[in-house]
């Protein structure tokens, strides 16, 4: 069983305490296709543009007209259609049909930003799930990937032998949608994923296809890494990969107070390769403690590595994420079997004989922790969805910014399933969420998809945004839009500049979403 940011199930023996009823049934029962629970989104105008004169061939849609959303199932927006490019030809030419259409052009992976990120309305959203060739280079230490890959499917292509450098905790992502928001996951000395990046193929808004690297055409590079796809369509990527090595895991808890020095102790240890935090949402200790999860390296000298394995129990344990979602008694039960049974039921991917020199350690390849599609986190509740957020701390803020965390998440009554803390470097692309050193606060959120559970995310998402402001921390933007210009502007004093450079390289507005449709205008 993988414990990671998004693993908020109790153990198969604490299901199993609770019971399989009928009662229960809809809480475990498979999703029965994409859940569609409405339009929070801002009103953007539908793009208005003049066709050129030349005629240009109908393109091969996937989807014509109609509707589209993204994960957090209430963003439904109306879009001119979907093309799916199965080859850079194919791409500049739906580049080329939006030009000649007067339309505004989106590429999408998977859909996990929860902002209108990936479509706007009126426009085409270019699905870039197709293009997904993989390509390992051993000698280099490289993949090359088109920009629809999953990184499950790059880990099972590179599997045994090498492991992804930086993704993030779970491999549902398209390498394209996690270098358009320069993800950032458990490895926190490889950094975020622009550091793991040798160079990218990009399509540009005059139909040239071009390299972009630190080292050419830079200034490119440092927009599209963090650039939500409004710089560029991103087509293929070369990125590092690392031996896969063995690791040993290790789990402690402690008091969340203890967490800032733990944390710089575990920055300082160059034997551990992967960590993540997990702090209780249970109610009575709401905050208040913390598991720490480490993977330190071994010698891996003569140790196979286990073919990678897919998630099982799958019902079992989208039954507990659900019944967490229902009651707070449960949500207290399931942080008391984290710390006390789910390490027992733990995967250990060395054999005994092969991990005997260590004793009772469990032992797992670097590509196992990561190797989770999380399907129990899809579900078929109605009128029902899970929301991420995640802030950007300095390192000497975290217990206050926790502290206010609590009083927030207490005052709203906010249905918050997870917490976790990532350890983030400082990073260099344009739009940055890190401009030094912090830990990343991620918070997994369940909420009513009615007006009421709507308005309530959007009070509870401005409150904690004002909290990270006030003590010098930034919000991820891939998530909802539940924020102001000024409060944008606030946390990312660069963006005008971004803007800014936007109008430079695509100055028809070419490259476009809803978030940039929201914000870009009023910013200036």
């Amino acid at each position: 069983m993988k414990r990671k940011t998004l693993v908020i199930g109790a153990s198969v023996i604490g299901v199993a305490a609770v019971g399989t009823t009928v009662a229960l049934e809809p809480l475990a029962a498979d999703p029965d296709g994409e859940k569609d629970c409405g339009d929070v989104l801002p009103e953007v105008p539908t793009p208005h543009g003049i066709a050129v004169q030349e005629q240009v061939p109908e393109p091969r849609w996937a989807q014509k007209g109609g509707t589209v959303n993204d994960a957090s199932c209430v963003d439904r927006t109306a879009i001119a259609g979907v093309i799916a490019p199965v080859s850079e030809r194919e791409a500049q030419q739906a580049l080329t049909y939006a030009k000649a259409k007067g339309l505004t052009i989106s590429p999408a992976g998977v859909r996990h930003s929860m902002g209108g990120h990936a479509f706007r309305r009126g426009g085409l959203m270019l699905d870039m799930r197709k293009m997904n060739a993989i390509r390992l280079d051993p000698e280099k230490s490289t993949v090359t990937v088109g920009a629809g890959a999953t990184w499950h499917d790059i880990q099972n292509a590179i599997h045994p032998r090498f492991a992804v450098k930086a993704m993030q905790s779970t491999d549902i992502f398209t390498v394209g949608g996690s270098i358009s928001v320069n993800a950032h996951g458990m490895d926190h000395q490889a950094g975020a994923i622009r550091d793991s990046i040798r160079s990218l193929r990009v399509l540009l808004a005059d139909g040239q296809v071009v390299t972009v690297s630190r080292t050419e055409n830079p200034e490119l590079f440092d927009l599209i890494v963090g650039g939500y796809g409004l710089f560029g369509i991103i087509l293929s990527a070369e990125i590092d990969v690392v031996p896969n090595a063995i690791y040993r895991s290790e789990r402690e808890l402690i008091a969340t107070s203890d967490l800032p020095g733990r944390l710089t102790r575990i920055i300082a240890d160059p034997s551990v390769g992967l960590m993540y935090t997990h702090i209780s949402t249970a109610p009575g200790s709401l905050l208040d403690e913390a598991l720490i999860y480490t993977y330190h390296h071994t010698d891996e000298s003569g140790a196979e590595r286990a073919p990678l394995a897919e998630v099982g129990s799958v019902k079992m344990r989208r039954l507990t994420v659900n019944l967490a979602k229902k009651s707070t008694a449960f949500r207290s039960f399931k942080w008391w079997a984290e710390k006390n049974l789910e390490h027992r039921a733990e995967a250990c991917t060395v054999t005994r004989a092969q991990a005997m020199k260590d004793g009772e350690a469990c032992l797992v390849s670097r590509n196992d922790p990561m190797h989770d599609s999380v399907p129990y986190l899809r579900n078929a509740l109605k009128n029902d969805t899970d929301i991420l957020q995640e802030y950007f701390i300095p390192r000497d803020q975290l217990l206050p910014f926790i502290d206010g965390l609590r009083t927030i998440v207490r005052q709203h009554d906010a249905n918050l399933l997870n917490a976790s803390v990532r350890v983030v470097g400082k990073e260099d692309n344009r739009l940055t969420y890190a401009p030094a050193p912090a830990y990343s606060v991620v918070l997994y959120f369940n909420q009513r998809t009615d007006a009421d559970g709507n308005a309530r995310m959007a009070r509870l998402t401005s409150e904690l945004i004002d909290l990270a402001r006030a003590r010098g921390g930034r919000f991820f933007l891939p998530y909802q839009l539940y924020y102001s210009p000024e409060q944008l502007v606030a946390s990312y004093p660069e963006v005008r500049e971004v803007f800014a450079a936007k109008r430079k390289w695509d100055p028809d507005g070419l490259f476009s979403n809803t978030w940039y449709e929201r914000y870009a205008l009023a910013v200036g």
